[in-house]
């Protein structure tokens, strides 16, 4: 689950993290009222959209005081804001973030996300604060400095200070680096994070750190441990069909092809979509309904994943464990005659009552597809779509 950057820094300010003041409206009205607490002067107004290179896009802006900001507000609330990360589509900006200017003497980079080779989180910084960390990685990886934090031991004072020297950082700096990384691990893992960015780290002219941008994604598969999270997800910054999907504990994900996916097993998904590539096609979805799917949730799945107009043809490819392949049967044959699917539908199935799955689906009387295994049901749902 993504979060805004404002929420963000709430969360990280309960840890300890220094923050600028500032204060998220909805209304365009509200601006001049917070620039005028924040103490009138120059302040920082900035679009809230689970997206980066919001600057370049025209979704931050330095104004002074509170009439600007309310003409800021007024223009940026509304506005399609197209990003590297949004796509051409944009996203559409709800709510901004009113914040005290500061003056920036340096901008740098430090994030933690969980490193899968090592099976540890690792805690990365870099003097290149303002910039994608992609592109620094990719053009200048030797400015990127990690440390990797033994999950018995946690965070150590001697891998903070590395990293503050490896920054540049110099006297009680050093000192506040330190103490800001340790509060940033302790919110990653009390929150259950996946990534947490502060890009930039900003060093003032006066010597001082803070967090000028703040970026986290939390687990979902965690979010039991957090029912306070669910009030800050914005299900308008997600896509319709993976809101929907949501309610019903699918895993969704829309993509850009025109071959419908419906599997169950994340590893298998991954799979089916290496395989329809391979076959010459482009898959329209990742859809897993998981191991202990029913009749009702296979025809929910089916009709999100109907939804999406682009799809000219389905793969299911399913194997029969828990979710027995009669129960798959039943429930295809009630979505395609509910919804009335016109599309082709191929079919591959394994396992539990496959003979049973087939024959239901032989006696419905549709215009299903069965094929042997997924290098024969790739081929036919790649010429089905074409």
């Amino acid at each position: 689950m993504k979060i805004h950057e404002y929420q963000a820094k709430s969360i990280l300010a309960g840890y300890g993290v220094p923050v600028p003041q500032g204060e998220v409206i909805f209304a365009a009205a509200d601006a001049a009222g917070v620039a005028e607490r924040l103490g009138g002067g120059t302040v920082v107004v900035k679009a809230q959209i689970h997206a980066g290179g919001r600057g370049k896009g025209g979704g931050v802006k330095v104004v002074k005081g509170p009439a600007e900001s309310r003409a800021a507000a007024e223009k940026m609330l509304g506005m399609n804001l197209v990003t590297y990360q949004t796509g051409p589509s944009g996203q559409t900006v709800r709510r901004v973030l009113i914040e005290q200017g500061l003056r920036i003497k340096r901008e740098l980079y430090l994030g933690i996300v969980l490193d899968r080779s090592t099976e540890r989180l690792v805690l990365m910084v870099s003097s290149e604060g303002g910039v994608e960390i992609e592109k620094v990685a990719e053009e200048s990886p030797e400015k990127i400095y990690k440390e990797f934090i033994h999950p018995g031991i946690g965070l150590s004072a001697f891998q903070t200070r590395k990293l503050a020297f490896a920054l540049g950082l110099e006297g009680k700096q050093v000192g506040e680096a330190g103490r800001m990384m340790t509060a940033l691990y302790h919110a990653f893992v009390a929150t259950d994070a996946s990534l947490l960015e502060i890009n930039p780290l900003i060093v003032t002219e006066d010597g001082s750190l803070l967090a000028l941008d703040a970026k986290m994604n939390f687990d979902d598969n965690a979010m039991f441990r957090h029912p306070d999270f669910k009030e800050l997800r914005d299900t308008a910054e997600e896509a319709p069909l993976e809101v929907e999907a949501s309610k019903y504990s699918l895993n969704y994900i829309k993509l850009d092809g025109t071959i419908g996916c419906m599997v169950n097993g994340a590893g298998l998904a991954m799979a089916t979509m290496d395989i329809i590539k391979l076959a010459g096609g482009e898959p329209a979805n990742f859809l897993d309904v998981g191991g202990g799917a029913n009749a009702e949730q296979i025809k929910n799945a089916f009709r999100i994943l109907m939804a999406d107009t682009a799809v000219r043809a389905v793969l299911i490819n399913i194997f029969g464990g828990i979710l027995r392949c009669d129960i798959l049967a039943e429930g295809l044959i009630a979505a395609v005659k509910d919804l009335g699917v016109r599309v082709p539908i191929v079919i591959r199935m394994e396992g539990t009552n496959v003979e049973k799955g087939k024959q239901m689906l032989k006696d419905s009387g549709l215009n299903f597809t069965t094929a042997d295994d997924m290098h024969d049901a790739a081929k036919k749902v790649v010429a089905a779509a074409k």
